[in-house]
């Protein structure tokens, strides 16, 4: 068993979107994992209530993915993708495809293999302004996001992208605008289910419309469900007038589902929750259960085929990654795909939802808590900030009760959960409780 008196020094790596002196100075260090828990560096067992970062959704240590890697890098460790393939890429693609968002009549068939949701973001806007270029639209350049969205950590992301703290110190892409937010605390807080008023804010489309012209804009982009700005759910008809909206201009539109895919909110994506059909999808983390980085992004035959066109010679969409199906990743994914299918993962939150819907609108009441959205598998927890000190109240939960052994995210004064699809109810209840004790022990 790893212990900290024999870790390695902690000086040399960079740690990713993290308070590194922070960090530290109080390291939270995880040696293991196993089914709905984390073992840390003391042999402490930690209930995962994230699943990992939004992504091991079938629980962690899963022997039929670790197997299926191992066989993948004894006969092939790697092969190139540019005008080159290997069978399992293909055998992975079409799998996948008959599994894709909105079934067989989306006709979301078409799959390009990134390396991460940030990579599937930059993919989809570049085949979005790509598929209006190849239709004669060339005028149309300008991509628009959402304000409060997370769409990865590429220039292309954080352009479109609506979080200050992503856009604040990095240049973005000249050519984005962005739709307000739907979060409206005043007339949707505690609300079970999606939120009644807000459809209107749809609208901002049009008004976008209006400013820079149809002609100059090629596609929006949002989070069906707004994961790691505090989990905004949209309102009712939101999506579905988005969509209206973008046909009647010509806009492709597309969704952002590399959190709510693979079973997150209880369907197997979010198209097939809120039944709107976007254009083009960005997937990641569900993908291959965490195991291996890999992301794919969804397109539409319209869209696909607008690009197969011109010399056979001739590369249709000049973009690719290095790793863009990599064979350990869809080994990884193969067999992520067949324990979703054999267990009823990606639709096993559904029969959880209200169970966990109770269980965390049971926390109303407690002291600083001003607001709690619930979709599916995941939850928001929203707190009043400390004057002067936005975000301390919610970490300082997040340390305690990683002491006391629940993993948990925040985000500003948001507690966000999204457990493992395998939680069982008594740890849905154990997840309340603790978190009960722990912002009734802050406050």
């Amino acid at each position: 068993m790893l212990t900290k008196a024999n870790t390695p020094s902690l000086e040399n790596y960079w740690m990713p979107f993290t308070a590194n002196r922070q960090f530290k100075a109080a390291p939270r260090l995880l040696a293991g994992a196993e089914g709905m828990y984390y073992t840390d560096v003391d042999g402490g067992k930690v209930l995962d209530g994230t699943a990992g970062l939004w992504c091991v959704n079938a629980g962690h240590g899963r022997r039929r993915i670790a197997e299926a890697v191992e066989r993948q890098l004894t006969v092939m460790d790697y092969a190139p993708s540019f005008q080159m393939g290997h069978p399992v890429v293909f055998d992975f693609a079409e799998k996948l495809a008959a599994r894709a968002p909105g079934g067989p009549d989306a006709k979301l068939d078409r799959i390009f293999f990134t390396g991460s949701g940030s990579e599937s973001v930059d993919t989809a806007l570049k085949i979005a302004i790509a598929y209006q270029r190849a239709i004669g639209q060339g005028t149309r350049t300008r991509v628009i996001g959402r304000e409060r969205g997370y769409h990865g950590v590429g220039f292309g992301g954080i352009s479109v992208g609506g979080l200050v703290n992503n856009r604040r110190v990095f240049p973005t892409l000249p050519g984005t605008d962005h739709l307000r937010h739907t979060h409206d605390p005043e007339r949707n807080s505690f609300v079970k289910g999606l939120p009644a008023h807000g459809a209107e804010l749809a609208d901002d489309l049009e008004r976008l419309v209006g400013l820079h012209g149809a002609e100059t804009i090629a596609a929006v982009i949002v989070e069906p469900v707004a994961g790691s700005t505090g989990v905004l759910l949209p309102p009712k008809g939101y999506l579905e007038r988005l969509r209206a909206i973008a046909d009647k201009h010509g806009i492709l539109l597309i969704f952002d589902e590399v959190i709510t895919g693979f079973g997150r909110l209880g369907t197997p994506f979010a198209v097939d929750y809120f039944g709107v059909v976007p254009d083009l999808v960005t997937t990641a983390k569900g993908l291959t259960n965490g195991s291996i980085p890999m992301g794919a992004v969804f397109a539409s035959r319209k869209v696909h085929d607008a690009l197969m066109q011109g010399p056979e010679g001739q590369i249709e969409l000049f973009h690719g990654y290095t790793y863009s199906g990599h064979p350990a990743a869809c080994a990884a994914g193969l067999a992520t795909l067949e324990i979703y299918e054999e267990e009823g993962l990606l639709t096993r939150g559904a029969e959880l939802a209200t169970h966990w819907q109770d269980a965390m609108h049971g926390l109303k009441g407690l002291p600083h808590v001003i607001d709690i959205r619930t979709i599916g598998l995941v939850v928001g927890i929203e707190l009043t900030s400390r004057e002067g000190a936005v975000g301390a109240r919610a970490y300082e939960i997040f340390t305690d009760l990683f002491k006391k052994g629940l993993l948990i995210r925040v985000t500003g004064d948001t507690i966000a959960l999204s457990p493992p699809l395998i939680v069982e109810r008594e740890q849905i209840d154990t997840m309340a409780s603790m978190l009960s004790d722990s912002i009734k022990q802050v406050a």
